[in-house]
């Protein structure tokens, strides 16, 4: 009976959506449906935009839910820069991945898991004859081209053997069911969120014949080397950043430029310095190396600046040394004349250039899309060769679709993913507002979506969404789990509050060492800024975040009872727990806290939710993927139990298969805010 009665409603509801009224002799157009829970399946976005050698088309990856693996499936298309003709390339329910042209952009390498485990393959672009190089154990990552073609390089995770002492065990009789050989670890990091415990080994670069063969691995020693890899042009050296030191454990953010010959494998640093020289990338006559410099202060947020040497690593420069942003993904213009980058300013990735003179030309295309659960900065940008330069476009209604800009600043869309999913839905309306910051007058950007069909006459709950980080940034971009709240009837707001990044380091830095503090301040300003537009329910206030935003939800519901219900997800509740069981813990206990946990036990336990406990009356739920090792579940266990202590009204969510990226796993993506909206539900009042 219940399935029919249920069908029953579907229809019922179905023809409420779909009735064509007639309105003084003229049909309305067919009603909107709003977003549902079963869409975050279907979304699509496009990523890693590779252009080809006629600097006609693009090659990108097409990422798609699979509903079937729970996955996001990486497939290979090619679209014409004038947004014709866009077709697949490698597609179908296998991955097809890290697209990568040779130097006369004649042979694609990609990565694969067609054949069972992921390989490196080689396709000849004009037959479509495609070769598996590679038989590997391990997956290959940063895939770089040999200048003439004849080699591929790649990093690769090269077990060791176990250093366990114990060796004298007795030999097990056949058919004994025993518990198993004990894990025996000694290194400095031995767990990693989203990957688990570390087995023993390092990442080594190797060279494979681009026909096939086998690998030959040409670095060594106990240390970590990876991409990008750079070719010199003769073919003889490869350039890595790395950090081969003695101590490289105990140094989180460390790494040198590092010139490695591929016939003997000698190694040649390049940077000496102490703070992070990173992601070198070799110039197209081959005589200059740009990279990323940091100066290493231990602050929580320190820009990275755009550095340019010679080939010997002699004669540095900072191109960027007036720019209070963070430098990313560099890429050089294809005459040498200077380099491509992105940036975070104001909640939004932009695309800048430099020449090499310094000469920086902030040129107002807006990167993002990539950020599929919540509105953080994202995106990626490939420059054609021409002045034109292909990127990932997204806004606050749809996810990355890729478009090109030209010299003129005019931007030509390429792909729409997913229009045929949100062309006839009815999304939520984003716009931004500012405050003034009541603790000293700092102005604080917010966004606000507004539910569809949104009445300002009418009066709307809502939800405060925090970003984590805390050093991060939310802006006007996509983001499935505030459209699916506002979908439910909620206005969301989310903001950048002190320690954000995207508005230069004295921002992001006024909560070092002190966080949770005013940043609490400002999100409380944030909320009486919207409600002071008058269409908000004061009576039907909710919150919540996710890492270090459910830091802050905690510590909000420990400072005020003006929020009806919490959602705390994956937080820190006690940094004195925190600073020993995290992942990270090499890095939070000398950047995020001003000494070891143990010599400041007052410092930590003032700035702990945990201490607040004893105030709290709002019903908090608390959300965790079950196997986060970033914030991992004994902190979600610990604000539980006080909780339940205090006799507050509290539930425990433990999301099944997921590390602190939740929305890793579409399913996992809807079981987070569909618990949230759940439990808001629970307390929230019926429309009069």
């Amino acid at each position: 009976m219940l399935a029919i009665k249920n069908r029953n409603k579907l229809i019922a509801f179905s023809l409420s959506l779909f009735c064509i009224a007639n309105v003084n002799g003229v049909q309305a157009q067919e009603s909107k449906s709003v977003l549902q829970y079963a869409d975050v399946f279907e979304l699509e976005y496009a990523s890693s935009p590779v252009i080809s050698a006629d600097k006609k088309s693009v090659i990108y990856e097409r990422r798609s839910m699979d509903i079937m693996s729970d996955s996001t499936r990486t497939n290979l298309w090619q679209v014409n820069l004038d947004g014709s003709n866009n077709r697949p390339l490698l597609s179908g329910k296998s991955n097809f991945s890290s697209p990568t042209l040779s130097a006369d952009g004649k042979q694609l390498a990609y990565v694969s898991s067609f054949e069972g485990d992921s390989q490196l393959y080689v396709r000849w672009l004009d037959t479509g004859q495609t070769a598996r190089v590679t038989n590997l154990q391990s997956s290959p990552r940063a895939i770089s081209w040999s200048p003439d073609g004849s080699l591929i390089a790649f990093s690769m995770f090269v077990p060791s053997k176990s250093n366990a002492l114990f060796k004298e065990m007795p030999k097990q009789p056949k058919g004994a069911k025993w518990a198993g050989t004990a894990t025996y670890i000694d290194s400095v990091t031995y767990r990693r969120d989203g990957g688990g415990y570390v087995p023993a080994g390092f990442s080594h670069i190797f060279l494979v014949p681009s026909e096939g063969g086998t690998p030959r691995q040409i670095t060594s020693g106990d240390f970590h080397h990876g991409g990008p890899i750079n070719w010199t042009a003769d073919g003889k050296q490869i350039i890595i950043d790395a950090d081969r030191h003695a101590n490289w454990a105990m140094r989180p953010v460390e790494s040198d430029v590092y010139a490695i010959n591929i016939a003997d494998g000698k190694v040649t640093e390049l940077t000496k310095r102490l703070g992070p020289d990173s992601s070198p990338l070799l110039s197209p006559d081959g005589k200059n190396i740009a990279y990323l410099v940091t100066e290493d202060r231990k602050l929580g947020s320190q820009n990275s600046h755009l550095y340019v040497m010679d080939i010997n690593g002699k004669k540095s420069k900072d191109l960027t040394p007036k720019l209070d942003r963070s430098v990313n993904d560099i890429q050089w213009a294809s005459d040498g004349s200077g380099l491509y980058f992105s940036y975070a300013d104001h909640g939004q990735e932009q695309l800048g250039f430099v020449t090499l003179n310094g000469k920086f030309t902030a040129m107002k295309t807006k990167l993002g899309g990539q950020s599929l659960g919540r509105p953080y900065t994202s995106g990626e940008f490939n420059a054609v060769g021409d002045g034109r330069v292909v990127f990932t476009q997204g806004n606050a209604q749809r996810p990355a679709d890729l478009a090109v800009v030209n010299t003129k600043g005019e931007i030509t869309q390429l792909t729409n993913l997913n229009e045929d999913l949100f062309g006839h839905k009815e999304l939520a309306k984003v716009r931004s507002i500012s405050v003034t910051s009541s603790f000293d007058e700092k102005r604080i950007e917010a966004w606000i979506a507004l539910p569809p069909g949104f009445d300002p006459e009418k009066k709307y709950p809502l939800i405060l969404e925090i970003h984590g980080g805390p050093h991060a940034a939310y802006g006007p971009n996509f983001a499935m789990e505030v459209q699916l709240m506002a979908a439910k009837g909620y206005v969301v707001v989310w903001a950048n509050p002190r320690g954000s990044t995207s508005y230069g380091e004295e921002f992001a830095n006024l909560i070092h060492h002190n966080y949770p503090s005013q940043d609490y301040d400002d999100l409380m300003d944030v909320v009486d800024g919207v409600i002071e537009e008058g269409y908000i329910d004061e009576q039907q206030l909710f919150v919540t975040g996710g890492s270090g935003g459910g830091t802050l939800t905690a510590w909000i519901v420990g400072k005020t009872k003006r929020f009806k219900a919490a959602v705390v997800a994956k937080p820190v509740i006690n940094w004195l727990s925190f600073s020993l069981t995290a992942d990270g813990y090499t890095y939070f206990t000398e950047y995020w806290m001003p000494g070891k946990p143990w010599d400041h036990v007052m410092h930590l336990w003032k700035r702990s939710p945990l201490s607040l406990v004893g105030n709290v009356e709002t019903p908090t739920m608390l959300l965790t993927g079950e196997n986060d090792y970033r914030t991992p579940m004994s902190e979600t266990e610990q604000y539980y139990q006080a909780l339940k202590l205090q006799n507050v009204d509290t539930a425990m969510v433990k999301i099944k298969k997921s590390g602190h990226s939740i929305a890793a796993r579409p399913s996992n993506l809807v079981q987070k805010v569909g618990n949230i909206l759940a439990w808001f539900e629970k307390y929230r009042v019926a429309e009069k």
